[in-house]
């Protein structure tokens, strides 16, 4: 017995068709209907002629289909004693199915008819339902018994069954056509590239448990001479170690039976062969810089030094600054360097003469960053004709660098020194 879901309504009537036609589908067959008990009435027997069509004569497995069951004559008559009412006429049926499926199909039409004199037949109805497709194949469809339910004054069930000695003809056929089934096999590789002889962890997923799988390289369309077997275990997975070593190899595959197709094979996963080739031998080039070496040279800001003013009578200190000097020494070899200072008489107006060793100076001497020798001022004092050390450097393995010299000065200007300016010449000599 297929169960379903019956549905109602439908045309009381039969198709129309050309005259002397039997619409496809029409049928007739033996019926016996025995009246109601309750009605008194005699048994009614004779053909019925009947028509089933349905919604969808090509289905797939698993689709529903509708099918219509229509009595479009019957034997049997009025069982009640006077006029049946309109719209009291339930009708229910079966639909025989047989082929590539077999069972019944419950039908049901709608309450709905024209009043039915006494003793008259009973109108055609119309009824419907649905199944399932369980199998590809031819089925048939050929009309059952079913039964008349009028509801009027009683309740009164007329059920008309085929003859036992003969079945209803076939009325309608479908043909069901099976799913198409997916594709679910695939590769997964544990790496996607190697050197010849690596050992690739490969997961082949999707297929029967049991199958015997074949895991293979391929290049292009053709498979390459990696190969390996394994068996899918309950879940349908294959877990193994495929060792490439034909450097042709650019993908993997995996399959069961003789060979891939695309019903019982996987997809590929793309890999790559990485030849280890040997590495050239390096180059050697030799690479060669010359550093030249320069001079000790010295460069001085400024032109004149200008001494403060001294007040006439009480004389005293006049104060001053040199001219900043930079020493560069790029020589780069052992020596070092001294810088002295020599000055002459002051001489003013009428030829009056301030000594020479009346100028003392305050040296000071930086070096810059980087530099290789110690600059070292010289000491605080008298300057004079004779001269003294200003700055210098000691010698080294090796010395160099850049030197900032300075040195604050002091005239000492005897009292009562005519009023004037005192000219001399400071002389700065590096050595």
């Amino acid at each position: 017995m297929v169960v379903l879901a019956a549905t109602t309504g439908g045309a009381l009537g039969a198709p129309a068709a050309a005259e002397g036609e039997t619409p496809p589908g029409q049928v007739d067959f033996p019926t016996h209907c025995p009246a109601p008990q309750e009605a008194g009435l005699p048994p009614a027997d004779g053909p019925t002629t009947a028509r089933i069509t349905v919604d969808n004569p090509a289905p797939q497995v698993g689709d529903t289909v509708t099918v219509t069951y229509q009595v479009l004559r019957t034997p049997a008559v009025n069982p009640v004693g006077g006029e049946l009412p309109a719209d009291v006429l339930t009708p229910t049926g079966r639909i025989l199915l047989a082929g590539a499926q077999s069972g019944e199909v419950t039908v049901v039409g709608a309450k709905r008819n024209d009043p039915v004199p006494a003793g008259a037949v009973l109108p055609a109805v119309t009824m419907t339902g649905t199944f399932t497709v369980t199998a590809p194949g031819e089925t048939t469809l050929a009309p059952g018994g079913y039964t008349l339910h009028t509801s009027h004054l009683l309740d009164l069930d007329t059920l008309c069954t085929t003859d036992a000695a003969s079945t209803a003809p076939v009325s309608a056929r479908l043909t069901a056509t099976a799913l198409p089934t997916a594709n679910l096999r695939s590769v997964f590789l544990g790496a996607a590239q190697g050197r010849p002889g690596a050992k690739v962890k490969v997961t082949a997923a999707g297929f029967p448990p049991g199958a015997v799988v074949t895991v293979a390289g391929r290049a292009g369309a053709a498979e390459t001479t990696d190969r390996v077997s394994a068996t899918a275990d309950e879940r349908g997975t294959a877990l193994v170690e495929l060792p490439v070593t034909d450097k042709a190899t650019t993908a993997v595959i995996a399959y069961e039976g003789a060979a891939w197709s695309a019903r019982q094979g996987s997809g590929s996963a793309a890999y790559t062969v990485i030849d280890a080739a040997v590495p050239p031998a390096p180059t050697v080039q030799k690479v060669t810089a010359t550093v030249e070496p320069g001079v000790l040279g010295m460069t001085q800001t400024g032109e004149d030094i200008t001494l403060g003013a001294v007040p006439y009578g009480d004389g005293g200190a006049a104060p001053g600054r040199i001219g900043t000097v930079t020493v560069t020494d790029a020589r780069g070899g052992p020596a070092g360097w001294s810088l002295i200072g020599k000055v002459t008489d002051f001489t003013g107006p009428g030829g009056i003469r301030i000594p020479g060793a009346s100028l003392s100076w305050t040296p000071t001497c930086v070096a810059a960053a980087g530099s290789r020798s110690v600059c070292t001022a010289g000491s605080a004092g008298v300057v004079g004709p004779e001269g003294a050390l200003l700055a210098s450097t000691p010698d080294a393995a090796l010395v160099g660098g850049t030197f900032t010299i300075d040195a604050t000065v002091t005239l000492r200007v005897p009292p009562y020194t005519p009023p004037g300016a005192y000219t001399a010449v400071l002389t700065l000599t590096l050595s």
